[in-house]
């Protein structure tokens, strides 16, 4: 029970120190609604600021990648 209590709190704290605004509904919001514009192909400009140069420049299109571009852009 120790174990899961540290756990999840260090999950939580590694999560808030490199996004502090996922604690704010407003930003699920954002969040959310760039997911299903992206699915409906509209992408935000917020969301294509968010694109470093080596991510362009790689051409890798992984979930992984495409998930930490749109928290950058809601949650920081």
């Amino acid at each position: 029970m120790k174990f899961l209590l540290l756990l999840f709190s260090g999950l939580f704290l590694g999560l808030w120190v490199a996004w502090p605004g996922i604690v704010i509904p407003k930003n699920w919001k954002c969040f959310r609604d760039i997911i299903d514009k992206s699915a409906k192909e509209q992408i935000s400009l917020k969301a294509a600021l968010a694109l470093s140069p080596n991510f362009l420049l790689k051409g890798k299109n992984n979930n992984i990648s495409k998930l930490r571009i749109v928290s950058d852009a809601c949650f920081r």
